[in-house]
């Protein structure tokens, strides 16, 4: 039996439209994975040629962002 099973994936464009993001964002952060400082793609799956992103992976993906977000903010404020 499939872990994905009754798992809700989203397209890129739903996944862009809910993370607030655009497809060429997506598209960008996949193909240069941790290249720098650039933002990690949130997590996907391949099917064939599409890729799809679970629901519980974004959520995780924007809780981890929004994290990050305050304890840059923090530092900067203490400069």
């Amino acid at each position: 039996m499939s872990v994905y099973l009754n798992k809700r994936a989203y397209t890129e464009q739903e996944t862009a439209e809910y993370i607030g993001m655009s497809r060429s964002f997506l598209r960008q952060a996949r193909m240069e994975g941790l290249r720098g400082n650039r933002t990690a793609a949130p997590p996907f799956i391949k099917i064939g040629r599409s890729v799809r992103y679970l629901k519980e992976d974004l959520d995780s993906w924007l809780d981890n962002h929004s994290k990050l977000e305050h304890v840059l903010q923090g530092e900067l404020s203490n400069v």
